[in-house]
């Protein structure tokens, strides 16, 4: 995949996560344009980045994926990348609340049904493109749960299932290329709640991203999950040769 000249939209790209990569690729020569919430912090993110584009609306509420991806196939007909990077995350105990399935379908929502309908609202525009690209920002929660997110792996790993069968789809005909990038605890206001300040640096994200598109590595694992696609690829092998 070029990582010049492309125009990529990035969801959840005021901040944390997001914005790193905005900025990489920014500065790599690709047209910017973030996607956010808040009016307020879309702003300022743009003071951050060169000639960049924002369009605020929550991709979790089904109107504004529509208006969302209506706009970019009029206003940005170049858009060729698109980055399903927002997300939510709860993190409690299943002992100490009585509500986890509210959080779930939070969380199932956000991660996993909208982008599902989002990418599917993009995909015919993608395709008319020369090279394009879907990048689905999933998470180490892939490899299991842990007790203080329990229902976000979920949909982590259903996000996973999601882009495997969406790579395999699209793999013959080569215009559409598809990766999933796996960080870990990431050090964002986002991750706040669960230790996020114990976690890498966002960049540290986009700089793999960076290489896994310059590259052609349709998987990215980030930091520490390298540790587990390294465990999981020997094991793969083993039972290759057995």
């Amino acid at each position: 995949m070029k990582t010049t000249g492309n125009t990529i939209f990035i969801s959840g790209g005021s901040a944390g996560i997001g914005l790193a990569i905005a900025k990489k690729l920014n500065e790599a020569g690709n047209k910017i344009i973030i996607n956010g919430r808040n009016e307020d912090r879309l702003q300022r993110a743009l003071t951050e980045l060169k000639d960049a584009v924002a369009i605020q609306g929550d991709l979790s509420v089904e109107t504004d994926r529509i208006r969302i991806a209506e706009d970019l196939k009029t206003n940005h007909h170049n858009v060729n990348i698109i980055i399903n990077n927002a997300g939510a995350a709860f993190g409690y105990l299943l002992s100490e609340t009585t509500n986890a399935h509210e959080k779930a379908m939070i969380e199932m929502n956000t991660n996993y049904f909208a982008i599902i309908h989002f990418t599917e609202l993009m995909i015919p525009h993608l395709l008319e493109k020369e090279e394009s690209a879907v990048v689905n920002v999933s998470s180490i929660a892939v490899y299991g749960s842990h007790k203080f997110l329990p229902t976000y792996g979920a949909t982590k790993a259903a996000l996973h299932s999601y882009t495997t069968a969406l790579r395999k789809t699209y793999e013959e005909q080569q215009k559409l290329q598809v990766y999933e990038v796996y960080p870990p605890l990431v050090n964002t206001d986002f991750s706040a709640e669960i230790g996020g300040a114990a976690g890498i640096a966002p960049s540290e994200v986009a700089d793999e991203l960076f290489i896994g598109l310059e590259n052609n590595l349709f998987d990215i694992p980030v930091g520490d999950t390298k540790v587990y696609a390294n465990a999981i690829g020997e094991a793969m092998a083993k039972l290759a040769q057995a």
